[in-house]
């Protein structure tokens, strides 16, 4: 009798020492409980986290990498479309001015037509005859020269047609008036960048009394 209630408490005390688990609760072979996952589950779970945190990341940073390039291309149209503005701006000012001076050259010329076709010219050296002005490029700030190379002034203006150069305004060095010089006055040396003219130095002072109106 005492040794069957000595084996009774020793199952007993077994069972008391035994982990607790939920009622219910599912044990392997081995009697580890089968809802918790095992170790090497658990690695695969946070290997699986580490890599949608990192997929994640690179997304965030393509997204922000795509953002910034979109504000550098906006920021480069916005900047070529100011460009492009003001380089219209500026030719419609260039415009206005040819214009204005064109329009100012014609008057003069035909004011003053039978003066200025009894000027004084020297005869052009035949080399010359094909430095004729050309619409090619801007003039101003061209030097000017008699053909013997005396200094006449500095081009300050330019009337033109759509194709050809009628005429140049120049400030005279001596006197710093303006004199407006037909093209056919003009020979232009372009491998030296120098222009020339035939008038003689008394007429070209006599030209620049001309005035409009």
């Amino acid at each position: 009798m005492r040794t069957k209630f000595a084996a009774s408490m020793l199952v007993l005390s077994a069972l008391l020492s035994a982990p607790a688990f939920a009622q219910g609760a599912k044990v392997d072979a081995n009697g580890m409980p089968t809802d918790h996952s095992t170790p090497a589950e658990q690695a695969a779970t946070a290997n699986l986290n580490s890599t949608v945190a990192q997929s994640n990341a690179e997304i965030s940073a393509q997204d922000n990498n795509n953002q910034t390039k979109y504000s550098i291309e906006q920021q480069q149209y916005q900047d070529k479309l100011q460009q492009s503005n003001a380089a219209q701006q500026q030719y419609q000012e260039d415009k206005a001015s040819y214009d204005a001076q064109t329009a100012r050259y014609y008057a003069l010329r035909e004011r003053y037509r039978d003066e200025r076709m009894r000027f004084h010219r020297y005869d052009w050296p035949a080399h010359w005859n094909d430095w004729r002005l050309k619409n090619d490029g801007s003039l101003v700030n061209a030097r000017v020269q008699l053909i013997n190379g005396n200094d006449v002034g500095v081009v300050v203006g330019v009337a033109r047609t759509r194709d050809l150069i009628q005429g140049l305004e120049v400030r005279l060095d001596t006197s710093g008036k303006i004199v407006w010089i037909d093209a056919d006055d003009i020979r232009f040396d372009r491998s030296k960048g120098q222009i020339f003219t035939n008038l003689y130095p008394s007429d070209i002072r006599a030209m620049a009394d001309e005035r409009v109106g």
